[in-house]
């Protein structure tokens, strides 16, 4: 092995086809798969991926590599979830999205999931008692469902035996990745 551990990880980011905030989706994987990292993309649909940039104005067009009903969670060292209001808030919708989820937290791996991403968090259930960023519009959200929010760049959370990171928008990227470089075993 030469050099860091994140060579030999494997990351799964879950999105929609459509609404999925661009640079939420696009910096993280240039910047993993960059490092050695294997990321892997999955999609409701194998249709293109239709990026967003601030929610409304049309983003670049990415192919995606399985789709989540294909995906096997048991596969990936850590779950991205992107952005993107329309993206999270069909993301949270779809069972397979919650199923994935739960494998990663049931089992202790990573999920990182930024700005409006933690909704599908609070969908499957696994917000309660952990510490959490997200979009503002969140707060309330979370705090229901039994997490406590905060209004920081990056939060990681790394109780019940499970690590969360999360961030609130695309201007937070750089601890975002900062952190989930750590998680997969970046040096610093």
């Amino acid at each position: 092995m030469s050099g860091d551990e994140i060579e030999q990880r494997k990351v799964l980011a879950v999105v929609t086809n459509y609404g999925v905030e661009q640079d939420e989706l696009l910096v993280p994987l240039e910047h993993l798969r960059g490092a050695g990292a294997r990321v892997d993309v999955a999609a409701v649909s194998m249709d293109d991926i239709l990026t967003l940039v601030g929610d409304k104005d049309p983003g670049k067009t990415v192919r995606p590599d399985l789709t989540l009903d294909d995906a096997d969670p048991a596969d990936y060292d850590l779950l991205l979830i992107p952005g993107g209001t329309l993206n999270a808030d069909t993301l949270r919708l779809q069972s397979a999205t919650n199923g994935i989820i739960r494998s990663f937290t049931d089992s202790g791996r990573p999920v990182a999931a930024i700005c409006h991403g933690p909704w599908a968090l609070v969908e499957a259930g696994v917000v309660p008692d952990k510490r959490l960023t997200s979009y503002p519009s969140l707060r309330t959200d979370i705090r229901n469902a039994g997490g406590e929010w905060t209004d920081e760049p990056v939060v990681t959370d790394g109780s019940g035996g499970w690590t969360l990171i999360t961030s609130r928008n695309p201007g937070d990227l750089e601890p975002f990745v900062r952190e989930i470089r750590t998680a997969l075993g970046a040096r610093p």
